[in-house]
């Protein structure tokens, strides 16, 4: 309701003077240089070669700045108006680095693609509305120099990242993925869909009462996933091992640990017993293949030893679940 009424006091651009739209367009020269700052800054420690490529476009916004407050001071003189981005109505936007992290080497250079990509057409359709004939060229040099911006920023890379830099820094990202989130998930996943199967099934065949097994999954599940996520916290800050946040990395296998131990207990909701009971084992075996590809998939495990760890754990865990419940 609040955003409905303050898109409604934006102004349209289709109303904004010479000097107004002059404005705009060193407010959003200046912010577009701040968040390639942003990025370079985000990105120096791990990737440092892809890091200079931003600095060095900052540095490319900055000049469009200075040559767009000259035009301003010549033709309206030394006082800007406050007039940004959010003041106008359609008037693209941008995200500031926080919410974009974490700074994936691949999402930075889309998100750099659309931001010259939209600043191109700001300053085309800016120097249609301009009547000074200086003004009108340098908005319409400013749209050439935007588009043109994807060439120089693949001569910067090509400079300061060359392929087997961009590799290596791809190689780098993924390990960082893999160690944050596919791990700690995988650990979590594996824990709730193994540990769980003893409880669940033992509840099952000793009293065939689907709620009352249902209840016991569901308790078993929520609280392995927080035991599981706090532990993962509490484990490793991920300063010296390199693993990442340990709050990412406690949400991974916090969620997918209780994620592994609902898949078999929510069957149980169904109040036939062996129908229920067929379901949760089929959910069993789907969760039991979904570790092993993502076993061969991320952690490289091959696909034999990934079935025998999996499958054999699983069946001894279900085994003992079965064997205490018939007892």
């Amino acid at each position: 309701m609040l955003n409905k009424f303050f898109a409604s006091r934006r102004r349209d651009f289709d109303s904004l003077t010479e000097q107004e739209i002059l404005a705009l367009a060193i407010a959003s020269e200046e912010d577009d240089a701040r968040i390639y700052l942003d990025y370079a800054d985000g990105l120096r420690e791990e990737y440092p070669h892809s890091a200079k490529i931003f600095e060095e476009m900052a540095a490319e916004e900055d000049k469009h700045r200075a040559r767009l407050i000259a035009m301003h001071k010549k033709r309206f003189g030394d006082h800007i108006p406050l007039i940004r981005r959010e003041h106008v109505r359609g008037y693209y936007e941008r995200k500031p680095d926080w919410l974009v992290r974490p700074l994936g080497i691949d999402k930075v250079r889309a998100q750099a693609a659309e931001m010259e990509t939209q600043a191109q057409r700001f300053y085309t359709e800016a120097a249609k509305r301009a009547s000074d004939a200086d003004t009108r060229a340098l908005l319409g040099e400013l749209a050439l120099a935007e588009g043109g911006h994807v060439t120089t920023a693949q001569a910067l890379e090509a400079e300061h990242a060359p392929r087997d830099v961009r590799d290596a820094e791809a190689a780098s990202e993924r390990k960082q993925f893999i160690l944050t989130y596919v791990q700690p998930g995988l650990a979590g996943l594996m824990d709730g869909s193994v540990s769980t199967l003893a409880p669940i099934f033992a509840t099952a065949f000793a009293t065939q009462d689907t709620w009352t097994t249902f209840l016991v999954g569901l308790a078993a599940s929520v609280g392995a996933g927080i035991s599981m996520g706090f532990t993962e916290v509490a484990s490793d800050d991920g300063v010296i091992s390199g693993r990442g946040s340990p709050i990412k990395r406690g949400l991974a296998t916090g969620i997918m640990t209780t994620v592994g131990g609902l898949g078999h207990a929510l069957p149980y909701l169904i109040p036939h017993f062996w129908t229920a009971t067929t379901v949760a084992i089929v959910v069993v075996v789907i969760e039991l293949w979904a570790i092993t590809w993502t076993q061969n998939r991320y952690m490289e495990t091959p696909w034999g030893r990934a079935i025998f760890q999996v499958v054999l754990g699983g069946a001894l865990v279900f085994a003992a679940g079965m064997l205490i419940g018939n007892a």
